[in-house]
């Protein structure tokens, strides 16, 4: 196998292996204040080539294939478009903070994986300084396997700001199972109607807000009529963990471990957070069994 790291300095990292480019990270983004800039992977492809990441669909635009994204960050929005005002719906505000990339620390290239690490600096639309995060990516190969490999992701926040910004969702705010915010991962739309896994299931939307260490989802993809998997696997160490999940498959396809999902989590000024997520990429349909195989995949990984 061949491994290779192509950077576009100042903007992305490609991670390619055998010719197939597995992921583009993008760290400089060029979207508009209302999509809430931040870095986001997109294309992800299976190690077959297979897309599994949509970018800017129509529904919503803001959704940019993985990302680490949250909609609700004391009065703060760093998921982009409109922010759920209880009793009024989404309303649109001036609130669409970024993720603004300061220094790649580091970006190494090895037989088997791939590791960039950087800081950031948020900011909310009116230009104040809120949080410090040092965040960290790994594009592994697993050793004896063809099918699959492991993204993962791990992030520091610090609220730097004087304010309490404790992070919740639209569900804190008073929508019901809403709970969304977190590492969410968009599905292309040939997705739509997909098969959501878990430990011992199979099936649709009804697992939405249930407590799990791993989550996976089955696709469809159009032209080749074949099918892949993503298995997202919680960090032990997470707050929450283990979370509840906000996933769809009626609407569009999408996975996101929610430790916000109806319980606030403080962040006081001078606080940290941690997260630790692996994303497992796998050719083919898998069931639960094969699924579970994945995420102890994702989870040895992570423990490396």
């Amino acid at each position: 196998m061949t491994l290779s790291a192509l950077h576009g300095i100042g903007r992305a990292v490609d991670v390619v292996a055998d010719g197939i480019t597995l992921a583009q990270y993008v760290y400089v983004p060029t979207d508009v204040q209302l999509e809430s800039p931040r870095p986001y992977l997109h294309p992800v492809r299976t190690r077959g080539g297979a897309l599994v990441t949509a970018y800017r669909p129509h529904d919503h635009v803001w959704h940019k294939g993985i990302a680490w994204s949250l909609p609700v960050v004391g009065e703060h929005n760093f998921w982009g478009g409109p922010t759920y005002v209880h009793g009024q719906g989404y309303v649109q505000l001036e609130n669409d903070g970024s993720m603004d990339h300061v220094a790649l620390t580091s970006l190494a290239v090895g037989s088997d994986r791939v590791d960039l690490a950087h800081t950031l600096a948020w900011h909310t639309q009116a230009g104040e300084h809120v949080i410090d995060e040092t965040r960290s990516l790994g594009f592994v190969i697993p050793t004896g396997r063809d099918d699959a490999w492991v993204l993962t992701f791990a992030t520091t926040m610090t609220n730097v700001s004087s304010a309490d910004l404790t992070i919740g969702s639209p569900t804190t705010r008073g929508r019901e199972n809403a709970g969304y915010g977190g590492l969410f991962w968009r599905g292309p739309r040939s997705f739509t109607g997909g098969t959501l896994l878990a430990p011992d299931f199979s099936g649709g939307e009804e697992i939405r807000g249930t407590r799990g260490p791993w989550m996976g989802f089955v696709g469809q993809h159009d032209e080749t009529g074949g099918a892949s998997t993503v298995v997202i696997v919680d960090g032990a160490g997470n707050p929450s963990h283990p979370p509840q999940w906000f996933a769809r498959t009626e609407q569009f396809g999408c996975l996101n471990p929610a430790p916000f999902f109806s319980t606030e989590v403080p962040f006081a000024p001078g606080d940290s957070l941690r997260f630790q997520y692996a994303v497992v990429i796998a050719d083919g349909a898998a069931d639960p069994a094969s699924a579970a195989s994945l995420a102890t995949l994702g989870s040895g990984i992570l423990a490396l």
